[in-house]
């Protein structure tokens, strides 16, 4: 029998929670969690009863370690790790094209590999006890791959630091940092996510992945080709049974029943 190393449940209406769940690890991100973790995330994205995922830990204090250590110095080859860390980019890129809001919900910390998860992202809300780093390098590793969402996300000189010295950064200092949207006290975090991702659920999930989707193609493009592209999007979503029911439902001063793709 497999062990199960992710859950997932829904929360509320349109609300999905995906949750790491192999404390005994600390929910390192091993190339099980990692299949498991993937496959939560494609049904999610397949299914059009879910307008919001919600990535989280069922560890008290670790959302998530990161890599596998054990992994990187055993005596497999140098081509078997290779592939074994394509789950990453996978991974990265598969919540950039899943076209519906994820949410990673820190309750504890996120730490390499982890913290790559958490800049991959749409939004992240954090426990006020939680902490953010990339502490490879203490070890003798480098944040190679997720240095590429690190650079997208802070400033290259705290990137920089972030990376090279190896220290730990509050929920407060990442939101300072601008990756963490909100910083919640431990008491309140839990309802907190919920509501949060219950506002979100309530928006146009078509609209929402017409816009994810413009998002994830543009983000690296010159500004002229990505307004040219952005205009396309905006001219396609004029078409929309969503667009003309969000400006009705304004006028009419009502709540907008939306389209269910």
């Amino acid at each position: 029998m497999t062990d199960h190393f992710v859950t997932s449940d829904l929360r509320a209406p349109g609300v999905q929670y995906i949750t790491l769940d192999h404390p005994e690890t600390r929910n390192a991100l091993s190339d099980e969690l990692l299949d498991q973790l993937l496959a939560a995330l494609e049904a999610a994205g397949a299914d059009d009863s879910i307008r919001v995922v919600v990535i989280t830990s069922s560890h008290e204090r670790i959302f998530s370690s990161g890599g596998n250590l054990k992994a990187f110095g055993d005596d497999r080859s140098v081509e078997e790790k290779f592939e074994g860390l394509g789950r990453f980019p996978r991974l990265y890129t598969l919540i950039g094209e899943l076209g519906k809001p994820v949410v990673c919900a820190a309750n504890g910390d996120v730490l390499a590999g982890a913290f790559g998860l958490a800049l991959a992202c749409d939004l992240v809300i954090a426990k006020k006890s939680a902490r953010f780093g990339c502490p490879e390098i203490n070890v003798g590793v480098f944040p190679f791959m997720i240095s590429a969402l690190i650079y997208r996300n802070i400033d290259r000189m705290k990137a920089n630091e972030l990376m090279m010295f190896g220290d730990l950064v509050t929920a407060d200092e990442g939101a300072a940092l601008g990756f963490v949207n909100r910083v919640v006290a431990p008491d309140d975090f839990d309802a907190e996510t919920l509501a949060w991702a219950s506002r979100i659920a309530t928006k146009s999930p078509l609209l929402m992945r017409m816009g994810k989707r413009a998002i994830n193609a543009t983000r690296d493009r010159a500004l002229g080709d990505a307004l040219e592209v952005l205009r396309g999007e905006l001219a396609a979503a004029f078409a929309t049974a969503d667009m003309k029911e969000g400006v009705a439902a304004f006028q009419e001063k009502r709540q907008p029943h939306w389209s269910l793709r």
